[in-house]
């Protein structure tokens, strides 16, 4: 299936590793030009070379720098078709255990960082009638999990926005969608579970599909969004998650 993303211009944020990583090798596999950022010089320089992708160092913490991340890219690549916002997950702690200054860098990390690019993008795919914009979010905004609060509560928020924003431009060729991922093998679940051995195990208990998922597949799905195929798919929050999710 050609996916009609050949020379679009494509920005992913958090791709240093994991989902992020591996979002901008499908899009670059699809014949986009990609810019990932990451915080990290190293990592970032490291994966671009490993994509075949721009690197630029960004952390979604500065919202000022927002602009300033989307006009690099612009003027490097060109025009921004596709964006995806993508930011590593909060602390892990029980409802009374974090502090508000945690409270508040977790909104800052999954509410405030991809509206602020957001704002930046949006008036350009708008004037010229196409924009894909991703956010990779987790399954915890159907069914929350008890350790991981701060992820349950601002991703919630993240896709509460983007359904908003998403009826809003949908007549202007622009969409927003949600990757709400499961148990998908990264760094990221093996901190979580205390490795990936451990994680794979209760996996094979606990998910339908009796695995973790892998990037690749879940990468696959947000290439799709991110496609000319998907334009009429908006407002979407789509669970990659093996059947984990019980809820209708």
């Amino acid at each position: 299936m050609d996916l009609g993303l050949e020379g679009r211009v494509a920005l992913v944020t958090g791709a240093s590793r994991g989902i992020g990583l591996g979002i901008a090798r499908e899009l670059a596999a699809e014949g986009a030009a990609v810019a990932i950022s990451s915080r990290s010089p190293e990592r970032i320089e490291s994966a671009a070379a490993d994509v075949g992708a721009r690197p630029y160092v960004h952390d979604s913490a500065d919202l000022d720098a927002a602009t300033s991340l989307v006009e690099r890219v612009e003027a490097d690549l060109g025009p921004l078709d596709v964006l995806v916002t993508n930011t590593g997950g909060p602390p892990a702690g029980g409802p009374l255990e974090l502090g508000r200054d945690v409270w508040e860098a977790a909104y800052r990390d999954l509410v405030l960082a991809p509206m602020a690019l957001i704002e930046r993008a949006v008036p350009g795919m708008r004037e010229r009638g196409f924009g894909r914009i991703l956010n990779v979010a987790s399954a915890a905004v159907r069914e929350p999990m008890q350790a991981l609060i701060l992820s349950n509560a601002h991703r919630s928020a993240a896709l509460a926005a983007f359904k908003t924003l998403a009826g809003e431009l949908a007549g202007d060729g622009v969409t927003l969608n949600s990757l709400l991922t499961g148990r998908i093998a990264t760094d990221r679940l093996a901190e979580l579970y205390g490795s990936l051995a451990q994680a794979e195990e209760l996996a094979a208990r606990e998910v339908p599909a009796g695995r973790l998922g892998s990037v690749e597949e879940i990468a696959a799905a947000g290439a799709f969004l991110c496609s000319e195929r998907a334009g009429y798919i908006t407002g979407v929050g789509l669970l990659v998650d093996g059947g984990l999710t019980r809820s209708v």
